[in-house]
């Protein structure tokens, strides 16, 4: 190889290792000069074939000429490596001086949200929140709760019952036999509150459900009376719906209470005047409560002699409606965002 034909060589490599701009590319020049294959090991394969001394001097230009190129290779893969690094930079560089975006986040479904702010207002009332199982003994879920297997209230609940050969397994159709629980466990005083999920066997629409949630109270002590009850309840309700709320008591039954009733506030929606929420009576109803019957009580070995209580329980689903005026009731486990965000904004 002549010393023209070397330089030839050394040049025109060199202008294609600066054509490189990648490291597919690097890569690719190594194998087609300096690979086993490339053109610099297919010089140095016919060095054989000239005269001695021609074979020395030629060997000894390739060898340089080797070094040099493994240089300008190493050189060029650091700038190449340089140049990707800055770019990539660049691309992933963050101005610091742009407005911050709000990330999104999670918050509580609308649900979780009053069931935690009733059991907040009943806090401040002396009452403890507590849960029970949602797969409930019927014994727990009516007969305790003075609904035997032939009362004919008991076909009223819808209850989903899952069979067993021993005893009969409900799905909790109401908090109530969480009354029972605590009443077993502990001796009056008794002031708990109840939140949980509740199932009946019922058709959809839009103020039903199969499965939705309750909050259920319960007050045992020694000279509870339905003024007690009045006072407890219509106080909950001008702390959930405002101060100006107005209270209303009719009478109502319910197997496990005696006297019963349910309570009704003045619809805020139209002050009373009548509109189509309130179906133009001016009021709404929000629970049903009551005198504990004393059948409930002697149950769990409460003497109804010494003791009395009350009871009440209400629909959380409702009381969000309510507050917020929403006419659907399946909108609240339809998933949809758009919907659940209104309220993350209301409460703001």
């Amino acid at each position: 190889m002549a010393n023209a034909t070397g330089n030839e060589m050394l040049d025109d490599a060199l202008r294609r290792l600066s054509d490189a701009r990648d490291e597919t590319e690097l890569q690719n020049w190594h194998r087609d000069v300096l690979g086993r294959k490339g053109s610099v090991s297919e010089a140095s394969r016919s060095l054989g074939k000239l005269a001695p001394e021609d074979r020395r001097q030629l060997g000894q230009q390739l060898n340089a000429l080797k070094g040099q190129l493994e240089s300008a290779f190493q050189a060029r893969q650091a700038e190449v490596q340089t140049d990707l690094l800055e770019a990539r930079l660049m691309i992933e560089s963050i101005d610091v001086t742009l407005p911050g975006l709000r990330p999104t986040v999670g918050s509580l479904h609308p649900i979780s949200a009053m069931m935690r702010e009733a059991s907040d207002i009943f806090a401040h009332l002396g009452f403890q929140t507590i849960e029970g199982p949602e797969v409930e003994l019927a014994t727990y879920s009516f007969d305790m709760l003075n609904i035997p297997k032939d009362h004919p209230a008991r076909d009223v609940w819808d209850t989903i019952f899952i069979q067993t050969d021993t005893q009969e397994i409900t799905l909790r159709p109401h908090t109530s036999p969480m009354q029972i629980r605590t009443m077993l466990q502990q001796e009056p005083p008794v002031r708990v509150v109840v939140p949980g999920r509740t199932y009946r066997y019922e058709a959809q629409d839009a103020t039903h459900e199969w499965h939705f949630h309750q909050i259920e109270g319960l007050a045992v002590d020694t000279n509870i009376t339905m003024a007690d009850l009045r006072g407890t309840l219509a106080e909950f309700a001008r702390q959930m719906f405002g101060s100006e709320r107005k209270v209303r008591f009719r009478c109502d039954y319910f197997p496990f209470v005696e006297p019963g009733v349910d309570m009704s506030i003045d619809c805020p929606f139209c002050n009373s005047r009548g509109c189509r929420i309130c179906k133009g009576s001016g009021w709404i109803e929000i629970l049903g409560a009551g005198m504990v019957h004393p059948n409930v009580l002697s149950n769990v070995g409460y003497d109804p002699e010494v003791y009395s209580g009350w009871a009440f329980g209400m629909g959380i689903e409702r009381l969000v409606m309510l507050k917020f005026n929403v006419q659907d009731m399946r909108d609240f486990y339809r998933n949809d965002l758009r919907f659940l965000a209104q309220f993350d904004r209301a409460r703001l």
